[in-house]
C-alpha cells in the first residue's frame, strides 16, 4: 500500500493532463474590483442585427440559383438607386447575402460607432476584398438604431483546384472596426433612478455581504442591502452622491475578496483539469490497472490438390484471442487532510493515464469522497 503525502510528491512524471491550480473563478483571498463582480442593473448593452448585401468580391460569392433571395434583394437596391432591372437576367458572382451583427453599448450616442460582425447566409466562399454596403440594423423592438456600411476584413483564405481544397480559417466570416453609425438613443432615465440593483455575476451570499459591507464603508451606513446571494441593492436617496453616474465611478473600484464554491472542471476532449483552491477529499483508498483485449485475424487459404477436378480455394479463418490485465497503480490511501490537487499530483507521480485520471475523479466523487462540485464537458 502506498500513503501519499506531500513530500514524497517532489518527482512528478510528465502528462498530457494540464492542471490548473487556479479556480474557475477568483480565488479566496485575492481582492477583486467590484466592476468585475456585478452587473450594474440598466447599464447594459443591446443587441443589433440586420440583412445585407457585400459586394465587390473575387468571383466567390453567392451562387444565384442555390440563393435567389441574393438576386431579389440586389434588383430591390438597384431600383431604388433608379436602374431598372425588370426582367432581366443577371448573375453576378461578385454579391453576397450577409447577417450583419453588432452590440449598442450602455448609454450610446447619435453619431457614435461600434463594430459589427459580417456573416454570410448562402454559399459564398469568402468575404475577402468585399465590401458591405448600407445595411440597418435593428433591435428586438424592431426599430432601427444603427447603419452598417464599409469593407469588410475577413480572417481567413481559401483556395482551391480540379482535384483539391485547402480552407485556412473562416473566410466566410469577417468583421468590420467601427463600421456602423448609431442612428437612434436608447430612452433610459438613469439620472433619475432612486434605487440601484447590482447583480453579482457568480451568486454567493458570503461574496454579497462583502459587498454590502464594502459599500457601506465607502458611501454611507444603510446605503447598501444584500437582497439575495445574486443582488445587493443601493438606495440612493441615502446615498450622498450628485448623480446615480457619480455614485458608481465611487464604489466600482472598490475591491472585494469574493467567495466561491469548491468546484472541479474536467475537459474529456483534451484532457485538462482545472480546480480550486477551496476543492477538499475525504479519505479514500484508490487502485487502479487496466485489461487489454486483443483479438487478431490470420486466415489460411487452402489450395485444391493439383490437376484435380472441381476443386475451389477455401479461406480458413484464423483468430487468436488474448486477454492481458496489466499491473495497476497499486492501491494508495488517501489521508483526509488531503487536497485534490496533491492526490493528482500523486496519481501522476504513479504514472496514470490523463484518461484513467478523469475516470479515478469520477469515481471518488460517486464515493461521496470528493467535496466539490464536479463538471464534466
Amino acid at each position: 500500500m502506498t500513503r501519499i503525502r506531500s513530500k514524497a510528491l517532489a518527482r512528478i512524471a510528465a502528462s498530457a493532463v494540464v492542471l490548473a491550480m487556479a479556480a474557475a473563478a477568483p480565488v479566496s483571498g485575492a481582492s477583486v474590483r467590484l466592476k468585475d463582480l456585478v452587473e450594474f442593473s440598466g447599464v447594459r448593452g443591446n443587441d443589433l442585427v440586420g440583412y445585407g448585401l457585400v459586394v465587390g468580391l473575387n468571383g466567390t460569392g453567392d451562387g444565384i440559383r442555390n440563393s435567389p433571395f441574393t438576386e431579389e434583394t440586389m434588383s430591390n437596391i438597384l431600383e431604388r438607386l433608379g436602374v431598372n432591372v425588370t426582367g432581366e437576367q443577371f448573375r453576378p458572382k461578385n454579391v453576397a447575402a450577409v447577417f450583419v451583427t453588432g452590440a449598442l453599448p450602455p448609454f450610446s450616442r447619435s453619431g457614435g460607432r461600434i463594430d459589427v460582425t459580417v456573416s454570410t447566409i448562402g454559399d459564398a466562399k469568402s468575404l475577402l476584398g468585399g465590401t458591405l454596403i448600407l445595411t440597418p440594423m435593428n433591435g428586438a423592438d424592431g426599430q432601427i438604431y444603427a447603419v452598417a456600411q464599409g469593407p469588410v476584413i475577413a480572417g481567413g483564405a481559401a483556395a482551391e483546384g480540379a482535384g483539391a481544397k485547402v480552407t485556412m480559417g473562416v473566410p466566410t466570416s469577417g468583421s468590420i472596426p467601427a463600421g456602423a453609425r448609431v442612428e437612434r438613443e436608447i430612452d433610459f432615465d438613469f439620472q433619475n433612478l432612486e434605487v440601484l440593483q447590482l447583480a453579482l455575476r457568480n451568486p454567493d451570499f458570503t461574496t454579497a455581504l462583502k459587498i454590502e459591507d464594502a459599500i457601506n464603508r465607502s458611501v454611507g451606513k444603510g446605503v447598501a442591502l444584500m437582497l439575495d446571494s445574486g443582488t445587493v441593492e443601493i438606495n440612493l436617496g441615502r446615498a450622498s452622491a450628485r448623480s446615480p453616474a457619480h455614485l458608481i465611478g465611487r464604489i466600482e473600484n472598490l475591491e472585494v475578496d469574493p467567495e466561491q464554491r469548491a468546484r472541479v472542471v474536467v475537459d474529456q476532449r483534451s484532457g485538462t483539469i482545472v480546480l480550486g483552491a477551496e476543492v477538499r477529499i475525504s479519505k479514500v483508498a484508490v487502485s487502479q490497472g487496466n485489461l487489454t483485449l486483443r483479438v487478431r485475424e490470420t486466415p489460411l487459404a487452402v489450395q485444391p490438390n493439383p490437376f484435380s477436378t472441381g476443386g475451389q480455394t477455401l479461406v480458413v479463418p484464423r483468430t487468436e484471442v488474448a486477454v492481458t490485465e496489466e499491473p495497476g497503480t497499486g492501491l494508495a490511501e488517501v489521508s483526509g487532510e488531503t487536497s485534490l490537487s496533491e492526490l493528482i499530483e500523486g496519481l501522476n507521480a504513479l504514472g496514470v493515464s490523463p484518461r484513467d485520471l478523469i475516470d479515478i475523479l469520477k469515481a471518488i466523487k460517486a464515493a461521496g469522497a470528493l467535496h466539490a462540485e464536479f463538471i464534466v464537458q
